[in-house]
């Protein structure tokens, strides 16, 4: 079976994708709203860094802890944000879409979502969703080889088995992340409760079989708990 693993290693994300909102148009305005630009956005970045550098570095003396941050400037990208790793050195890279930071209505917000990224690193979730997508494939090709399924049976049960284990795995580690990533939003000096409204713009994912991401109920109830311990 181990043979097939490069086959699947596609289907364990590298990346935290946050679901478009519905109305991706033009932005909201109002009473707070403030649109966040590009410029305002390094701002922010520039107060989040030290604090995840110094909680990187408090986590793990293994883990490169000198975060990247870029901005994908490509309006195509969509509502976007996500982590992943050089695998040259093991450097953490964030990516903030133009969509995503346009769409976040305070700084509090912005914050919110660059700290959950961060702690995905942190926490060390890419290792161990490609882990357990790993497991799950080779339990599910090895179900389908002792059936006597054919080869072609045996890849589709193994890529089945990747997505269950990596939408099992993801959803327990976006809620990781909300928590951590509140820790780390509060630490630098914003509202994680206030940021956590961007869910608001988020559709609902429910409990889908094959999701990734919990309900925004038990996200922003993950928020309050984390806040209501370390703000």
């Amino acid at each position: 079976m181990r043979v097939l693993i490069p086959l699947l290693s596609a289907l364990a994300l590298s990346a935290c994708v946050s679901v478009p909102p519905p109305a991706a148009t033009t932005p909201a305005t109002g009473p707070g709203r403030a649109e966040v630009s590009v410029t305002r956005a390094v701002q922010v970045t520039q107060r989040m860094e030290p604090v995840a550098e110094q909680m990187c570095r408090t986590q793990s003396s293994l883990l490169n802890c000198d975060f990247e941050f870029l901005v994908n400037r490509d309006p195509r990208s969509g509502v976007n944000a996500f982590q992943t790793v050089d695998r040259s050195n093991g450097q953490p890279i964030i990516i903030l879409t133009v969509g995503m930071i346009r769409s976040v209505r305070n700084d509090d917000e912005l914050a919110f979502v660059l700290g959950h990224e961060i702690a995905h690193h942190i926490a060390e979730h890419i290792g161990q969703q490609e882990a357990a997508a790993r497991l799950s494939a080779e339990a599910y090709g090895l179900s389908a080889q002792a059936r006597g399924g054919s080869r072609a049976e045996i890849i589709a049960a193994a890529q089945q088995g990747a997505m269950v284990g990596t939408a099992q795995f993801s959803q327990r580690a976006e809620l990781e992340a909300d928590s951590l990533g509140t820790v780390i939003t509060c630490r630098a000096g914003f509202d994680p409760v206030l940021g956590a409204r961007f869910f608001s713009q988020l559709p609902d994912p429910g409990a889908r079989v094959f999701g990734t991401h919990p309900p925004n109920a038990a996200r922003i109830q993950a928020v309050r708990t984390a806040a209501a311990r370390a703000c």
